[in-house]
């Protein structure tokens, strides 16, 4: 099904609109990494220098802040709405390049990039959530894979404007983006779901047409497209007497569930993917890449968007489980070649080979974005069963938050004391152990109803 045609040319604009908060995310992310370049020297534009362990910290205060993000949407999803909490994002955002432009000790970037985490962590369990409940299970996979796909052009913008432009000029282009996203978001209508799980069914009603394109009289068709919706919803809430409990995580479905979530998510961060993204050019110096670090950042920025468009376009073609196999094998191989290089290069000359490390890496990052990194979120979102899946997902996304916490902080130490070639033959490791998880284990989640088990 085209995203264009009339039918879903609402869910589409809503996909674009509510990405716009994982779109700054990423600005605010791709900020950092040419920001150090300036602020560690004498030639900063702040009043202050940031030393190497504070760098430390300010890397990995991502993990915490999306870690508290994460926590937060949990408590508030079910209680208060999809709506709400999308709304809630535009704060927070908007604090982060205040401080970054008031910034009168680290003290303020360090507030700042957890405030970045806290934007990404809540947005990553809302919005998949979101968009999941509007859009046709034809489609679901393609527009919710956007999340991603909206992440990695924002860190590439952000790599840009804080590499070509002054240090506080920045910040007056970054708070254009929680205005224009609140404003947006006014003329969405909460999610036809979550509006019957509330008993609100005029206004779920109303939800389901504006969402499928549906003005006027509506098609005999399309109501009863809504009555089905509706009957599943009640059927659901029928058998949920209370909240969801411990027992409700621990059936069969939710465990099967729960442990391809927690596999997925040490996939995702011990492959290095994500790592790799936050300290490349320390990647490539210990590589001995022939390009300068700027331009290898740019080019891998470049492959990230053209990865996640990728999964974007085959994800509802071949589906979810090729893609991740495909992935993860791809990576495991890539990181292997990578380190047999590494090993080889400081012991013999290979200078006249010096391009291939950006190669491998263009190759690794390419096919790490079309699945563990494109399509995370849709095969999380979609793995559990429909009673748990809030409650779920914000579990999973919170494990997440502490594996990126950790792997920010243990990818550098084990870079300087164990070498580049151990470190990529690790992420080759972990990267062939979830190929092997998800080639006996991983279901098919392609066209899966998400009011339905």
């Amino acid at each position: 099904m085209s995203l264009l045609q009339p039918q879903t040319r609402y869910q589409l604009l809503a996909t674009i609109i509510v990405n716009i908060i994982t779109f700054a995310h990423g600005v605010g992310v791709g900020w950092l990494s040419p920001t150090l370049t300036t602020i560690q020297t004498a030639q900063s534009p702040l009043d202050f220098q940031v030393n190497i362990d504070e760098v430390s910290w300010l890397g990995s205060m991502l993990g915490l802040g999306s870690l508290c993000g994460n926590l937060t949407i949990a408590l508030l999803l079910e209680r208060m709405g999809r709506k709400f909490c999308i709304y809630l994002l535009a704060g927070p955002y908007a604090c982060l390049w205040i401080l970054i432009y008031s910034a009168e000790n680290v003290g303020y970037l360090y507030a700042a990039r957890f405030l970045c985490g806290f934007t990404g962590g809540a947005g990553y369990v809302v919005v998949p959530i979101y968009i999941s409940e509007l859009a046709n299970s034809s489609i679901r996979g393609a527009l919710t894979s956007m999340v991603m796909l909206s992440v990695n052009l924002g860190i590439l913008v952000g790599y840009i404007l804080s590499s070509y432009l002054p240090y506080h000029v920045v910040p007056f282009l970054g708070i254009l983006l929680p205005i224009a996203y609140f404003l947006a978001n006014l003329m969405l209508p909460e999610t036809a779901p979550y509006l019957l799980m509330q008993s609100r069914a005029t206004a779920a009603e109303a939800s389901f047409r504006y969402y499928n394109n549906q003005h006027g009289a509506v098609e005999s068709a399309n109501k009863a497209d809504f009555e089905q919706l509706r009957a599943a919803i009640e059927a659901r809430e029928a058998e949920r007497t209370s909240a969801v409990s411990y027992k409700d995580l621990l059936t069969r479905p939710a465990l099967k569930a729960m442990a391809a979530a927690t596999v997925l998510s040490l996939g995702y961060q011990f492959s290095g993917v994500f790592s790799f993204i936050n300290y490349m050019s320390a990647i490539f110096t210990a590589s001995g890449a022939v390009l300068d670090v700027n331009s290898s950042t740019i080019i891998i920025g470049v492959v990230q968007i053209v990865g996640v468009y990728s999964s974007t376009l085959l994800v509802d073609i071949i589906g979810r489980r090729i893609l991740m196999l495909i992935s993860t094998l791809g990576v495991a191989l890539g990181c292997f070649v990578f380190g047999l290089f590494t090993y080889f290069a400081a012991q013999s000359d290979l200078s006249a080979f010096n391009w291939l490390p950006l190669l491998l890496m263009v190759l690794i990052v390419y096919l790490g974005n079309i699945g563990l990194i494109g399509i995370f979120f849709v095969v999380l979102v979609e793995l559990f069963p429909a009673k748990i899946r809030s409650v779920a997902t914000s579990i999973s996304v919170v494990f997440l938050s502490l594996l990126v916490f950790g792997t920010l902080k243990l990818f550098p130490l084990l870079l300087h004391h164990m070498g580049i070639s151990i470190t990529m033959w690790f992420s080759a490791v972990s990267a062939l152990l979830t190929f092997v998880y998800f080639l006996l284990f991983l279901p098919e989640t392609k066209g899966k109803s998400m009011v339905e088990d």
